[in-house]
C-alpha cells in the first residue's frame, strides 16, 4: 500500500521517524532534557503527540535518538573532511566548521557537550554512555589525524584540541559570545600550523 504521496507505509513510518529524531536532536540542543516534553518534539516535528509514543516510548529513547543523529551529523562532516588530501587540512577543516556554528553555540552551546552534562546527572550506566561514545568517536577520528600526521602522543593531541573546543563553547554560551568562537578558533588553527611535521603515516 502507499500513502497519497507514493509512498509505501514502511517508507512513510520510516520518513516520519528521521523527522522526529532530527526534532528530538534540535529541541533537546535548545532546551536541554529536562524542559523538553514530547509536545515540544511533536510541535517541532509536525505530528500529532501521540505519533510520538508510537515510535519512542519514553524520553529517554528519544535522547538516545538525538545523540544518534549527532553521530550521523558527526560522520557526515568527518566524511566530508575525509576527502582533503592533508590530515593537517582535516583537522583545521573541523575547526572552521566548530567556528562557523558559533551563533548556535554561543545560545546553546555544545549539542553532544551540553547534553553529556546533563545526563551525567543521573545514576551512571544508561544515557551517559551513549554520549561518551559519540565524544570518543570524535576523539578517535582526530587522534587518527594527529597520528597520520606523525605527531607524538596523538591521542594527546586529540584530548587537548577537543578540550579546547568544549573549553571555547562553554565560555561563548555563559557569555553569549560568539567571537569567542572565532578568536579561539584562530588560535586552534595557528596552533595546528606550527605543529612541527612528524613522520607521515600512511591511511
Amino acid at each position: 500500500m502507499t500513502d497519497s504521496q507514493g509512498l509505501s507505509r514502511a517508507e512513510a513510518a520510516a520518513a516520519k521517524r528521521r523527522r522526529l529524531t532530527a526534532a528530538a536532536a534540535k529541541v533537546l540542543h535548545e532546551k536541554g532534557v529536562e524542559r523538553t516534553a514530547i509536545a515540544d518534539i511533536a510541535q517541532a516535528a509536525g505530528v500529532p503527540v501521540g505519533n510520538v509514543y508510537y515510535y519512542f516510548k519514553t524520553k529517554d529513547e528519544l535522547v538516545e535518538a538525538a545523540l544518534a543523529e549527532q553521530t550521523g551529523h558527526l560522520d557526515a562532516l568527518t566524511a566530508r573532511l575525509g576527502e582533503l588530501p592533508d590530515p593537517r587540512d582535516r583537522l583545521k577543516g573541523l575547526v572552521t566548521a566548530w567556528v562557523d556554528q558559533r551563533d548556535t553555540t554561543a545560545r546553546y552551546g555544545c549539542p553532544t557537550g551540553t547534553l553529556a552534562a546533563e545526563i551525567d546527572k543521573r545514576p551512571p550506566g544508561g544515557l551517559d554512555e551513549s554520549a561518551a561514545r559519540v565524544v570518543r568517536r570524535l576523539l578517535d577520528w582526530a587522534a587518527d589525524q594527529f597520528r597520520q600526521l606523525g605527531l607524538p602522543d596523538p591521542d594527546g593531541q586529540a584530548v587537548t584540541l577537543i578540550g579546547a573546543y568544549q573549553g571555547m563553547s562553554l565560555l561563548a554560551n555563559a557569555l553569549r559570545d560568539p567571537e569567542i568562537m572565532t578568536r579561539e578558533g584562530a588560535r586552534l588553527l595557528d596552533w595546528l600550523d606550527g605543529l612541527p611535521v612528524g613522520t607521515p603515516r600512511l591511511r
